[in-house]
């Protein structure tokens, strides 16, 4: 496995097959898994396709195992780090950390794709 992400929070290594795999420590480390667990699976149901796959969820060892969706963006204009974040909200979903970092380049189908979803806002359903 090759780590890609070291951090407070938490530690990302990417498998030789691909999938990538996602370790929370730190503060509310139980808060943060259960959250993105619960945005992965809701974007999953409403149909997302331009977002992680969620494979399993390890809550003994607060760690979750996702598809890949492509390699980091160097580099992103504003107008279009904007719009693919805005997409998401069409799913019922605010990432609410609009970086580049959070983005991806899946080159399969020459999709940005979005990751990290730790602190996204769940919006409410329009009545």
């Amino acid at each position: 496995m090759l780590k890609v992400k070291d951090t407070l929070r938490s530690t990302v290594h990417l498998t030789f097959d691909g999938r990538v795999v996602k370790a929370y420590h730190g503060p509310d480390a139980r808060t943060r898994f259960d959250h993105e667990v619960r945005v992965l699976q809701l974007l999953a149901e409403r149909g997302c396709t331009f977002v992680p796959k969620l494979l399993e969820a390890d809550s003994s060892q607060l760690r979750i195992i996702t598809t890949n969706c492509g390699a980091r963006v160097e580099r992103i204009d504003d107008a279009r780090l904007n719009e693919v974040f805005a997409d998401l909200e069409a799913y019922g979903v605010r990432h609410d950390d609009i970086n580049i970092r959070n983005i991806t380049y899946r080159q399969s189908d020459g999709r940005f794709c979005l990751i990290d979803f730790e602190f996204a806002t769940i919006l409410p359903t329009p009545a």
